[in-house]
């Protein structure tokens, strides 16, 4: 069914699922290549912008996540139950999104109404990028579907180099000769080469070396 929909959800999703194995709870307060955001905080907006993006596929209006902006992603608000919870409302949004139904009228999110088409391929955006965020953030490997890639390429060169406010930063310079992860998170606004700051390793106790 997914060859029928433009974008098919199931390997960004797949991969954050696999990523959220490797977070430790010493990652939680880990900035990120979001300023301001710590690990913690953006698994917070993973698990509510998995909700919106559902209900947006849904076409369900009236709810939270659609009708208005989301709440500033926070690590005080990040759900206890975040292990188990955020895997199953992921796979909710790929099965959403596997609707040619989807993809067809107007989608609401965030407060803002848009064609089905570029709202999916918002949400793939939003699921590509906060992906390599985390994987960036808690330094594992991180690969994205060259054929996801390509739209978000295309969709993100159609904005306003200076971004889009609560949505895409400034266009980061890239090579366009690069490949195509690095030039889509470039026009996303980010650089591509951002690192977490080196962790102090832990003090050796003095009894440890006696």
């Amino acid at each position: 069914m997914a060859d029928r929909v433009p974008l098919d959800f199931e390997p960004p999703v797949r991969q954050i699922r696999a990523l959220l194995l490797g977070v430790d709870d010493r990652d939680l307060a880990a900035p990120t290549p979001c300023p301001g955001w710590p690990v913690a905080a953006l698994l917070d907006h993973l698990m509510g912008l998995s909700v919106a993006f559902t209900m947006a596929a849904r076409k369900r209006a009236g709810v939270p996540g659609t009708d208005g902006p989301p709440p500033q992603p926070s690590a005080d608000h990040l759900s206890p139950q975040w292990r188990s919870r955020l895997p199953v409302l992921l796979a909710d949004l790929s099965i959403a999104w596997r609707d040619p139904g989807a993809w067809t009228g107007t989608a609401q999110a965030g407060g803002v109404t848009l064609p089905a088409t570029a709202m999916g391929a918002v949400a793939m955006n939003e699921l590509i990028m906060h992906g390599w965020d985390l994987a960036r953030a808690t330094e594992q490997d991180y690969a994205a579907d060259p054929r996801a890639l390509e739209v978000l390429i295309e969709f993100l060169g159609q904005g306003p180099a200076d971004g889009t406010p609560g949505l895409f930063g400034p266009r980061f310079p890239v090579d366009p000769e690069e490949d195509l992860l690095p030039r889509a998170i470039g026009l996303a606004g980010r650089d591509p080469s951002w690192r977490p700051p080196r962790r102090r390793p832990v003090p050796t106790s003095a009894a440890t070396l006696d």
